[in-house]
């Protein structure tokens, strides 16, 4: 399943030892008032295929900095993320953009929609990027689309949205190319309860369904109840990693 034919020019080798994402020895560290603050310390993980999990921990644990370093947005200080088999501190611009652009979805608290285009070219983007013809883009905007049910919905713009259609557009434009890898960091920071219930709800069926990786930075309670995995960040280490039995119930 998924989009094995669309990856000629971003195509990307499974990992040696058959995790999607393994760090070793990760440190990030930031200049910081002449001095370095040290967001990430020797961040040891392996993340496997079809797993739904979580980065959890207080503002200033690390969660959105290993959430970035994942997703080739940033690179380790010292250290290694190798994410479908590619080291991210040897791509140079395009080709994290292409590992990006391929094989990443990513979600945000803030839905980062462009306002001027309409739910369906919002969706549709990510598309372009890849530069799939016409065809094909609708079949899976359209699909996309109705994963999260909005298809009555697809020639509204932002504007004309709730918090939680926004959010449901968000999730369809991350998942439109059927991604390996979702990164979502804080997607129910900004939606009430029946909100985030729905919008996990669907990524559990995303991810049943495709086996696509979800990987959250939280400290939300409703998020974590979801968790299959739960990654504890304290000052930038790891302090906890336990399997959890989600719980679905509101």
């Amino acid at each position: 399943m998924g989009n094995q034919a669309d990856r000629s020019a971003g195509e990307a080798a499974p990992a040696k030892n058959g995790a999607l994402i393994t760090t070793s020895g990760l440190v990030k560290q930031f200049p910081t008032g002449g001095y370095l603050f040290t967001a990430l310390n020797g961040i040891n993980l392996l993340i496997d295929r079809g797993e739904f999990t979580g980065l959890v921990g207080p503002s200033g644990s690390g969660k959105t900095t290993l959430l970035n370093i994942i997703g080739a947005l940033d690179y380790p200080s010292s250290g290694s993320a190798v994410v479908l088999g590619s080291d991210t501190k040897h791509l140079n611009h395009k080709q994290s953009a292409r590992l990006r652009n391929h094989h990443i979805g990513f979600i945000f608290q803030t839905y980062n929609l462009l306002p001027v285009y309409t739910v369906y070219e919002n969706v549709e983007f990510p598309l372009l990027l890849l530069g799939m013809e016409a065809d094909r883009r609708r079949r899976a905007v359209t699909q996309a689309l109705e994963w999260v049910g909005l298809t009555d919905r697809a020639q509204q713009r932002p504007a004309q949205l709730s918090g939680g259609e926004s959010q449901r557009v968000a999730v369809a434009r991350a998942m439109v190319k059927k991604p390996e890898i979702v990164l979502a960091d804080e997607p129910t920071a900004n939606l009430d309860a029946e909100n985030s219930h729905n919008i996990l709800r669907m990524m559990v069926e995303l991810n049943t369904e495709l086996e696509t990786t979800f990987i959250f930075a939280t400290h939300d309670e409703k998020v974590i109840r979801y968790l299959r995995r739960r990654i504890t960040l304290r000052d930038g280490r790891v302090v906890e990693d336990r399997e959890m039995e989600p719980d679905y119930t509101t």
